[in-house]
């Protein structure tokens, strides 16, 4: 692991300008000093198939290939219907595939998420930790972000306004940097 532990960031929505992917980029920026987070893109994954299983459609050998060389992986998750997205249980499927290739096994992971309702991602979140913790994924606890978006809670840059939402992600990364160094370190 270099001084700064590279992070991969799925997000489970496909809208290009979608409030987890504002979310993850502001977390990113601010995160920047202690962490190298990147987007993985997961639109071209196909929906998950055991038929392709021998012969793995290239999006997928490349998604695999980006969540290995990880240190770890932020999992940002919209919430649809008290769940996550379809498209997030894809990739988390695709990535724990076939058996015994899992890239999952005793990877870092956190979870967080933006919704512009009161409940934030709530549900989605304890959905998406259910699933990565069956996986064997490392799934940091606390703390965590229920972020409730309003267009106020970004600056014109992108960043985040509120003063005690950006101490709380410094100490968020604190402990999320920490947590990769004492379950992928």
């Amino acid at each position: 692991m270099s001084d700064r532990p590279k992070v991969a960031i799925i997000i489970g929505s496909l809208r290009a300008n979608s409030v987890n992917r504002r979310l993850a980029q502001a977390i990113a920026r601010q995160a920047a000093p202690k962490l190298d987070m990147h987007i993985v893109e997961i639109d071209q994954v196909p929906l998950y198939n055991q038929d392709l299983e021998a012969d793995l459609p290239a999006p997928v050998r490349d998604l695999k290939a980006a969540l290995a060389a990880a240190d770890g992986v932020l999992v940002m998750t919209p919430e649809y219907n008290r769940g996550m997205p379809g498209v997030l249980k894809n990739v988390i499927d695709w990535a724990s595939r076939p058996p015994g290739q899992s890239i999952w096994r005793g990877k870092p992971v956190a979870i967080a998420g933006s919704s512009p309702g009161a409940l934030g991602t709530g549900a989605a979140q304890v959905d998406a930790r259910n699933v990565l913790t069956a996986i064997d994924a490392a799934v940091m606890g606390m703390p965590q972000i229920y972020f409730v978006h309003r267009e106020e809670h970004f600056t014109s840059e992108g960043d985040f306004a509120d003063p005690k939402f950006r101490d709380y992600v410094d100490a968020w990364t604190d402990k999320f940097t920490a947590w990769i160094g004492k379950v992928g370190g």
